[in-house]
């Protein structure tokens, strides 16, 4: 087993509201009715079969002659056996007490527990009816949490634009139960959930300490105030700069470029053309795709003319450009603009200026820095213009919300001014103005207390994580082509082309082929990856998928096959890890840097999600978080490059998201054709700059740099896009990176177990104290307890609990719904689903669109007990993103 070191630093995912809050939703005396009538309900059952057996020998016993008695005595049989009160126990008692009295005092005794019964689940009415508006009026003054409106301020305005009224006067109608359900899932997704967006979830920096090498306590304490980091959407940005180039006068005041990287080719120039499909304005959460592909244009008089003057003046101004145009070519300005309208749209010639860079975690002021630099009068009123909206960024975080929602409506205002301002006939605002990041105090903990509980798992598993890597394939893919182009110990100088080639002749076509490809065929058995190239690697990997499922399949036969109780873990133990870790073989070598989400539960670490690659937990909130973190994680990733190696940032060009903005975290960079870079000269390295070769001794690809004398060259990626949303030149560098992603897909291709009452459900999975798979339930929506037409409320919340308690579901737990139909907050995602709280269930239900719907239950691990994080506040749940090296 490798060597493996958790991380100093740490980041810790923190949940808006302290858990104690969702109980005030609940129904306790409800919760304790229900299980007491159905506890009583399985006792009364259980005795009246008892019960039937001694008047069923009473039938025997009467005879054929007495009619009336047999057919009493065979109808009450039948109703005491389905636990159900007869309609004349007086009379019925009085038959079965003559005929054999010590039957009919075992009966008596049955019909007054029975009667008592069910006086006490007429109770529940009232119950149900009280604890609901008690959970209501809960509900409606936790609407008023401040960090709970500031966050539907941004994911929900609609939501938060309704809720005074709804505060202000409850009514029940549809109107108020789907603003109550809305609410509902809001809140629960700011209490029980860990997912940063705004306030809902807060990050802390973490540390951990070697203060005291016997510490056991993994209590976090995270008291004090929480700041707001807010930040201008960079799509708002982007439709002030496409404003500007829209304008012909201010066109000609913007500096103008070549593409970067092109080149001359016989009749032909190179170069990567780059362009940008725009983003729906009106969705919550959207962003502009860019899209790059090597071009070539045939090599023109005026075509070259230009190149020839952009080599010798590099810097020019567009109004500088067209006006050498029309005197070297006596065109006129029409047919200047037209001709550079057409270099415009092919990418050939550039406008740099006005972009948002991955390193501008102030890009409202990076923007009016760049619009300063032009200058120009119109730049300088422009970049004014822009104090307005930056003043109200800077007031944004100690304002309540509603003086939020005012600075919002005066955002929007502002920032369509400023577009008409500059010409544009309709002002495109996106829907979400800006993004906020909350950060919490700084925690430290005890490496002692962490290390066995948190190294320990991790260190065993990341030997298989590989086999789950949804790029490893592509990885092995990219390494067969250049062998099969250079061979063993091949080196290619010219990256451009190499890219270029991979995709048009083999990689566009492989990634067709995979995206159509299912893990496991009907039969559930694995299917390989595409392996056009007959790559032993792919090989290997497919065998070391193949191994770990049927060695999960395997022990999942025998858990079933055994006494195992359907509580009891499934564990995946030493010999199946070895055996997946030997079969990855070549598949998996060099160095990992992975990033693990974890949570403590008890004794217990429950692992969410690992991905490989480095400064993952921070590098989205670097703005945030100071210099002072950002300097310290720089100088340790400085420390983690290998022997003769640097770490060099891939950071995907111009930013359209904001997940794509970070503080710089890596010496060094490396520019694509179409972008500029931001770091400092000597630390930006250029595609033309690099080569590619083949280590035989390690059968690895190398990046190298000749202006660095040969040092390898590891492209890291540090924003929060899926590999696939980046263009094509950084998305195939990072190839050959130590990125990854890799989710635990411990069930894929093993049968579930036999349906009960159409019930399917799945063991928790662990190694050793490692939880990879929590408890879950599957089922159509057609065979959950929903309310049917004339239900009451007791018949109803009486019918979940008895659901749950026979399918063994615990009283929480979060939801997943497909087919629903549903969007937003309360869409595809895990829910939390309280069955103690009959808003709650109300709210799920209203999820289930169709009988075709399927639900999926999963225990929510760790409990509201096992949470570890406490503040001023109380408790709260918190996640843990950890890194390994």
């Amino acid at each position: 087993m490798r060597a493996m070191t958790l991380g100093r630093h740490f980041m810790v995912r923190v949940g808006g509201l302290p858990v104690e809050g969702v109980r005030g939703l609940r129904a306790p005396a409800s919760r304790a009715w229900a299980d007491e009538v159905l506890e009583r309900t399985e006792r009364l059952a259980a005795e009246g079969e008892r019960i039937g057996d001694l008047l069923h020998d009473l039938v025997a016993r009467t005879g054929a002659e007495d009619g009336g008695a047999r057919r009493a005595l065979l109808r009450l049989r039948r109703e005491v056996f389905n636990n159900r009160l007869p309609r004349d126990p007086a009379a019925d008692l009085a038959l079965v007490g003559g005929l054999d009295p010590a039957a009919g005092r075992v009966l008596e005794s049955w019909l007054g527990d029975r009667a008592a019964l069910a006086d006490r689940t007429e109770q529940g009415a009232a119950l149900l009816s009280a604890e609901t508006a008690a959970a209501r009026a809960a509900l409606r003054e936790l609407a008023a949490e401040e960090r709970l409106r500031s966050g539907l301020l941004l994911a929900s305005p609609a939501l938060d634009a309704q809720l005074d009224g709804y505060l202000r006067a409850p009514r029940d109608d549809k109107r108020s139960r789907k603003i109550e359900r809305s609410l509902l899932a809001y809140l629960y997704r700011t209490a029980c959930k860990t997912s940063p967006f705004a306030t809902f979830t807060g990050v802390a920096p973490g540390e951990f300490t070697d203060d005291d090498a016997t510490a056991t306590a993994r209590t976090l304490h995270a008291a004090g105030p929480w700041h707001s980091h807010p930040r201008l959407n960079v799509l708002a940005l982007g439709r002030i700069a496409e404003a500007i180039t829209a304008d012909p006068v201010r066109r000609a005041d913007l500096p103008v470029a070549l593409a970067s990287g092109w080149g001359r080719e016989e009749d032909r120039v190179r170069y990567v053309r780059r362009w940008v499909t725009a983003g729906d304005d009106d969705t919550a959460v959207t962003f502009d795709t860019v899209k790059d592909r090597l071009f070539f244009l045939r090599r023109s008089g005026a075509l070259e003319r230009m190149l020839g003057l952009f080599e010798r003046r590099p810097q020019l101004r567009h109004g500088e450009l067209a006006a050498w145009l029309a005197e070297v070519s006596g065109a006129d300005t029409a047919e200047v603009d037209r001709y550079l309208g057409a270099l415009l749209d092919v990418g050939m010639v550039q406008i740099p200026a006005l972009r948002t860079q991955a390193h501008d975690t102030d890009p409202l002021r990076a923007f009016q820095d760049s619009l300063r630099t032009l200058d120009r009068p119109w730049a300088d009123d422009v970049a004014a213009a822009l104090d307005a909206p930056a003043a109200a960024l800077d007031r944004y975080p100690d304002a309540d919300p509603a003086e939020r929602r005012t600075l919002l409506a005066e955002l929007r205002a502002q920032l369509a001014a400023v577009q008409t301002g500059l010409g544009a006939t309709t002002a495109r605002v996106p829907r979400t103005l800006l993004y906020e990041d909350a950060l919490a105090p700084a925690v430290r903990a005890p490496r002692a207390a962490w290390e066995q509980p948190v190294g320990t798992g991790l260190r065993a598993v990341e030997r298989v994580l590989p086999a789950f890597d949804l790029t490893l394939p592509q990885r092995i893919t990219f390494q067969g082509f250049f062998l099969a182009r250079y061979g063993r110990g091949g080196r290619c100088d010219d990256l451009l082309k190499l890219v270029h080639d991979f995709h048009e002749d083999f990689f566009d076509q492989y990634l067709s082929f995979a995206a159509r490809r299912t893990p496991f065929d009907a039969q559930g058995r694995y299917v390989p990856e595409p392996n056009w190239l007959g790559l032993p690697a792919l090989g290997a990997l497919d065998a070391a998928r193949r191994a770990f499922t049927d060695g999960v399949r395997a022990r999942w036969d025998r858990h079933q096959d055994t006494d195992s109780g359907p509580d009891e873990d499934l564990v995946l133990d030493d010999a199946l890890l070895d055996e997946v870790a030997d079969a990855l073989g070549p598949a998996a070598h060099g160095r990992q840097y992975y990033s693990h989400h974890v949570q403590l539960a008890g004794s217990l670490v429950v692992l969410n999600r690992s991905y490989g690659g480095l400064s993952f937990p921070f590098s989205r909130f670097t703005h945030a978080l100071g210099t002072g973190t950002t300097t310290a994680l720089r100088e340790r990733n400085r420390a983690l490059q290998p022997p003769g190696a640097v770490f060099a940032e891939v950071t995907g060009g111009p930013v359209t998201s904001n997940l794509n903005l970070h503080a710089r975290l890596t010496d060094h960079e490396i520019v694509c054709p179409g972008e500029t870079g931001s770091a400092p000269e000597e630390h930006r390295l250029h595609l033309e700059d690099l080569y590619l070769e083949h280590d035989p001794a390690t059968d690895r690809l190398a990046l190298r740099s000749t202006r660095l004398g040969g040092t390898e060259v590891i492209p890291v990626y540090l924003g929060y896009l899926v590999p696939l949303a980046l263009p094509e030149v950084p998305r195939t560098l990072l190839l050959l990176s130590p990125s990854s992603m890799a989710p635990v897909d411990v069930w894929g291709g093993v049968p579930e177990s036999e349906p009960h009452e159409g019930v399917t459900r799945r063991p928790r999975v662990r190694h050793g104290e490692l939880v990879l798979s929590r408890r879950r339930w599957s089922a159509p929506a057609s065979v959950l307890p929903l309310r049917g037409p004339g239900t009451g409320e007791q018949e109803w919340f009486l019918g979940w609990h008895r659901w749950r308690r026979r399918h063994g579901l615990p009283a929480q737990t979060f939801v997943t719904v497909a087919d629903s139909g549903a969007r937003g907050a309360t869409g595809a995602k895990p829910q939390y689903l309280d069955a103690d709280s009959p808003l709650s269930l109300a709210a799920f239900e209203a999820l289930l669109k169709s009988p075709s719907a399927k639900a999926v239950f999963r225990e929510a691990l760790p409990g509201e007990d096992a949470a570890l994080t406490r503040t001023e506040r109380g408790t709260h749940v918190a996640e843990l993103s950890v890194e390994t090296f």
